[in-house]
């Protein structure tokens, strides 16, 4: 199995679904491109975190229950950020996906443009 070391941070960007990388969206897109092994488009992402967020949480269980305060404002949230790295560690060991679906990004663009006319479509 191939693993790679990312920052909790951007781990944690993916988990939470609050965006904590220090490297901002750069972060988080190192991490699922590479899980993934495709270069995602932005629209690819939420798919991929999804995917991506259930396997972090069974390679690594105790994310499961870091979660940060709620609303909490910028300061108090980097401060949960610093103890939960004194905690568990500034880096984490990651594994790749192996169920991966890769889809044609200007498809699966295609593909979320129609779902969301459908939606419209149904709304009265």
């Amino acid at each position: 199995m191939t693993t790679r070391v990312f920052p909790l941070a951007d781990i944690l960007s993916v988990t939470t679904e609050k965006l904590l990388s220090r490297r901002r969206m750069d972060g988080v897109a190192d991490l699922l491109n590479w899980m993934t092994g495709d270069r995602l488009e932005i629209w690819q992402m939420l798919r991929a975190s999804d995917e991506c967020e259930a396997a972090l949480v069974q390679q690594h269980p105790f994310l499961a229950g870091l979660k940060p305060p709620q609303a909490p404002d910028r300061a108090e949230l980097y401060a949960w950020l610093v103890e939960a790295e004194r905690v568990h560690g500034e880096q984490l060991e990651v594994a790749a996906l192996t169920n991966w679906v890769s889809q044609d990004p200007a498809v699966e663009l295609l593909d979320r443009i129609h779902l969301a006319k459908l939606a419209v479509q149904e709304c009265p």
